[in-house]
């Protein structure tokens, strides 16, 4: 193994102003740990109440959905990982990115759906999750891409990204951003 060059990676994450970052695979305990570990730090910061929360809901909701749809596939630890990271940007706003390995398929249909969504203002955006709740939940379907990333996109200050990487010949890697 290649030495970590330790410092080189501080001062990255220092340039980059990353509060949190993960990557592995991802459980349950894990998302809760690391999510009281983000609240702390972001009550240390003194954020505004209503930053937080939103930052806090959003990890959540990333992480939790990597993990329902790698558990879904039933893929291995290696498979399975993510890689989350908490940072701010120039402006001083929370940005929330998480990635992981994906079917292409899939990973091409969640990339249409963030960019449908970055179409739409807060107006629509509310009308659309308004709409989605009241759908009946078909529960043979697969249940990505709906009412908990319109609340990623109402809670964003500006549109969601997605970019999608190609792995090999069936998957891909997905990254979601968010900024709050």
């Amino acid at each position: 193994m290649e030495p970590l060059d330790l410092f080189g990676m501080r001062e990255s994450y220092n340039r980059q102003q990353i509060m949190l970052c993960f990557n592995g695979p991802i459980s349950r305990s894990l998302i809760e740990e690391i999510g009281n570990a983000l609240r702390n730090y972001l009550s240390s910061e003194n954020a505004p109440a209503s930053s937080a929360m939103d930052v806090f809901a959003v990890y959540i909701e990333m992480t939790q959905n990597i993990r329902h749809y790698t558990r879904q596939k039933d893929w291995t630890d290696p498979e399975a990982g993510a890689t989350v990271v908490v940072a701010r940007d120039e402006q001083g706003r929370y940005v929330v990115s998480a990635g992981n390995l994906i079917e292409s398929a899939d990973g091409e249909r969640l990339q249409a759906a963030v960019q449908a969504l970055a179409g739409l203002d807060k107006t629509e955006l509310k009308a659309r999750y308004k709409e989605q709740l009241r759908k009946p939940r078909d529960e043979q379907a697969s249940s990505g891409a709906g009412l908990g990333l319109i609340d990623i996109a109402r809670k964003a200050s500006e549109p969601l990204e997605a970019t999608l990487r190609e792995v090999d010949a069936s998957r891909s890697f997905i990254s979601l951003r968010a900024v709050i």
